[in-house]
């Protein structure tokens, strides 16, 4: 696990902040754009463009970089404004956020800007665009790490799904996505144990008391849940047990069965 020491936090505290504060001046200048998405992303890009990704700012075309691609592109203010004081481009520059011939548009655009590696748009295209980079890297033996940073909504779109297997048939293991749940959703999300009873029933009647939205439950379940050398083992996701294993998980779910009836008793 890194160690990131209190001043390497504190900097990058501080840096946020501005990055923040950056955000504020260029959507005043604006006067139009994202706000709650690039201030909540604030901290994530700057963790990535001050401390994760190895880059050169100096020369953003270098082949050993990583690429980061922002797939929800809307929120670019803040992307922005974190390769502004980066050294990608002047600061002063992003006053002209979304302005008539500016660098800044309101989705990022692939060469235009200095270090952007990807145009956006529609939301969900992004983590397809990563996967395919994370590919064609790997295809030329190359050990530069890809990530994508999405929006939850994005999680709704099937494209977004496609591309998670895709990147998993080919095994991208140095593509990595990141998820901003900031709970700004057309569906109402709750997160529950699958095997909690009083979770599950609470959860749906939670889900039917909402009438203005979708409501969805995510359920956080154990594969092969109570036989023991099913648990967690992928394997078993499309196999059947033979009759020895058949045979062992009996009897371990009837030894359950047993303890379970004991215990209420």
């Amino acid at each position: 696990m890194a160690y990131l020491d209190p001043e390497k936090v504190k900097s990058l505290t501080h840096q946020a902040n501005e990055v923040r504060q950056s955000i504020i001046e260029m959507l005043l200048a604006a006067g139009s754009g994202h706000s709650a998405g690039p201030l909540g992303m604030a901290d994530i890009f700057t963790a990535f463009y001050f401390h994760i990704l190895n880059k050169d700012v100096n020369n953003p075309d270098w082949e050993e970089r990583d690429r980061l691609l922002l797939s929800n592109g809307h929120i670019c203010p803040v992307q922005y404004a974190v390769m502004a004081h980066a050294g990608y481009f002047p600061v002063e520059e992003l006053k002209t956020l979304r302005k008539l011939g500016t660098r800044l548009q309101g989705h990022p655009h692939r060469g235009t800007l200095p270090g952007i590696e990807n145009t956006s748009g529609p939301l969900g295209s992004g983590l397809s665009q990563a996967a395919g980079m994370a590919y064609g890297l790997n295809m030329d033996g190359k050990k530069n790490w890809t990530y994508c940073l999405m929006s939850d909504a994005e999680m709704d779109i099937g494209n977004i799904w496609e591309a998670v297997m895709w990147a998993g048939k080919y095994k991208l293991g140095r593509l990595i996505g990141v998820i901003d749940r900031n709970n700004i959703q057309i569906w109402h999300v709750l997160e529950i144990d699958g095997h909690n009873f009083e979770a599950i029933v609470n959860a749906v009647e939670e889900a039917k008391a909402i009438t203005n939205k979708p409501s969805i439950i995510i359920a956080h379940t154990i594969p092969g849940k109570g036989v023991d050398f099913m648990e967690y083992d992928f394997k078993w996701h499309g196999i059947p047990p033979n009759a020895e294993q058949a045979k062992k998980a009996l009897e371990e779910l009837r030894t359950l069965g047993g303890k379970i009836t004991s215990e209420h008793q």
